[in-house]
């Protein structure tokens, strides 16, 4: 698994309507690319009160999203709290957990934690945010086109 996609960013990127171009591009990976979205416990249960739910029920039968266990990652999200910045220690749970190095954010905090080595490592997080500027522009680009994610389909 490779991308996660953090509740606070699913309208930009599965919401209807006026999205950023970055995160219809991202949508554009993720649904008809190569990109693959992984989720579990806290993130899974955000999502599904977002815009992403609606689009996640098709692409886990697709193969584009796979749903970790939530048990896990929510008693590794216990062990983390204290060492995260964030309150987006089920985040970096995921990631551990799953192997995913790509976050779709706009959170600071969660971008601090992302790119702390102690908490994400071999390899390192990579952040995809629109926080400052939501055009897909080079760098962005270069992140899906340097992500490579391996199929969760039969």
């Amino acid at each position: 698994m490779c991308a996660i996609v953090d509740a606070d960013v699913a309208d930009q990127v599965f919401g209807k309507g006026d999205r950023p171009e970055a995160g219809h591009a991202f949508f554009r990976w993720l649904n008809t690319g190569s990109g693959r979205m992984v989720t579990g416990g806290e993130n899974w249960r955000e999502l599904c009160r977002t815009s992403a739910q609606k689009w996640m029920q098709g692409a886990i039968a697709a193969g584009r999203v796979q749903i970790l266990d939530g048990t896990a990652i929510d008693h590794k999200t216990s062990e983390l709290e204290i060492e995260c910045v964030s309150n987006d220690a089920h985040v970096v749970a995921l990631a551990q957990i799953s192997g995913a190095r790509l976050l779709y954010s706009n959170d600071g905090d969660l971008h601090q934690d992302f790119g702390n080595k102690t908490l994400i490592d071999r390899p390192r997080g990579r952040i995809y945010s629109t926080k400052e500027n939501d055009t897909f522009d080079r760098r962005l680009k270069t992140l899906l086109n340097t992500t490579r994610c391996r199929s969760t389909g039969p």
